[in-house]
């Protein structure tokens, strides 16, 4: 079993930055693979990106590749989500996952473990 929070949502302005925090307790989150989603009011949960176990690979949502980077701190049990150039269009609740599976994925159906989720709004 694992708890997820997350951290490091707010307010900012457009082509402002924030970084988001997941701290993961319980089952320590090296033996998972740490995503990062999101939704925005009415929409459906997307797919922002994703980080293996060993940090060694990562994949992006097109929308977001270039501007997001996600990293992890295995010996924190922390997964970082650093956001610049941020767009209006990033507004949304975000949540941190973890994946128990090898690899990564870009699917929320194969997560096992969710966070409450942060939010972010991006004014214009």
């Amino acid at each position: 079993q694992v708890q997820l929070v997350e951290s490091g949502g707010g307010l900012v302005q457009a082509g402002g930055s924030l970084r988001l925090s997941c701290t993961a307790s319980g089952r320590t989150s090296s033996t998972y693979a740490m995503g990062w989603h999101r939704q925005a009011p009415g929409k459906e949960r997307e797919f922002v990106a994703v980080i293996c176990r060993s940090a060694k690979t990562t994949d992006y949502a097109d929308s977001v590749k270039g501007r997001f980077t996600i990293s992890r701190d295995n010996a924190k049990n922390t997964v970082y989500l650093q956001m610049n150039s941020l767009k209006p269009e990033d507004t949304a609740v975000y949540y941190c996952a973890a994946d128990r599976r090898i690899g990564v994925s870009t699917l929320a159906s194969t997560y096992d473990y969710w966070g409450q989720g942060t939010q972010v709004t991006v004014s214009s």
